[in-house]
């Protein structure tokens, strides 16, 4: 698996980027890759449902950009502080939910690794109507990684997004999953003010790429057969 650490850069450059990606790995002409980014302030709005008054609101305050992207989810943001990952990774398994608890768990357990905080699935509490399908990493009440994923003839796309040290007033005008803004959280808020960001966000990196890689790998042994055009998203 290859992997692309772009540093800072701007949310419509790496969709682009992102879709460039897909197109090759459907192709074959490249190996699955993982993109790792930090975007300047901007709110995406997943494919969800219709605009809530609070997503509305957003768009009325002008100051941050809002961009209609094909993933899953409804409206979130992205910024300083935050590590953003788009895997472009083909499922010859043809499992979209597959893939969406094989990225949860991943990153619960990269969090456990490095952070020794408590991250979990939602917590069954805290699911607005039974058996609904609730994606994200939590630490007990709160959310510390929102997950909107899309799939293009059966290559992954859009990805994630942990909050290492990120701002959270950003989320205050927006709905998480349904949820009020206070719902989320930040590793460097979980951890207190002792610690070392720039190590742990380092660290937890590192583990990232790492377990992508046997992602990846797990998932290989036999192509893909040819599918359709498609285009689904969670």
């Amino acid at each position: 698996m290859q992997v692309l650490d772009l540093g800072l850069k701007n949310y419509a450059e790496t969709l682009e980027l992102q879709k460039q990606l897909l197109e090759k790995r459907a192709r074959g002409e490249i190996e699955d890759t993982l993109v790792l980014v930090e975007h300047p302030p901007v709110y995406t709005m997943g494919r969800s449902g219709a605009e809530t008054p609070a997503e509305i609101k957003v768009r009325k305050l002008g100051s941050v950009p809002v961009v209609a992207v094909e993933r899953g989810g409804k409206l979130t943001f992205h910024g300083p502080g935050q590590l953003v990952g788009y895997p472009i990774i083909a499922l010859p398994h043809h499992d979209l939910r597959r893939y969406l608890r094989d990225l949860e768990r991943l990153l619960m357990s990269a969090l456990v690794q490095e952070t020794m905080l408590p991250a979990l699935p939602c917590p069954e509490s805290l699911l607005l109507e039974p058996g609904q399908l609730q994606t994200g990493v939590w630490i007990r009440d709160k959310k510390v990684v929102s997950i909107g994923i899309a799939v293009k003839r059966w290559v992954t796309y859009h990805g994630f997004a942990l909050n290492l040290s990120t701002d959270l007033r950003y989320f205050e005008a927006v709905e998480p999953c349904g949820f009020s803004g206070s719902i989320m959280t930040s590793v460097e808020r979980e951890m207190g003010g002792d610690a070392d960001m720039k190590v742990i966000a380092a660290n937890i990196k590192r583990t990232l790429i790492a377990r992508f890689a046997v992602l990846s790998e797990s998932y290989l042994g036999t192509e893909a057969p040819r599918a359709p055009e498609n285009m689904m998203s969670v």
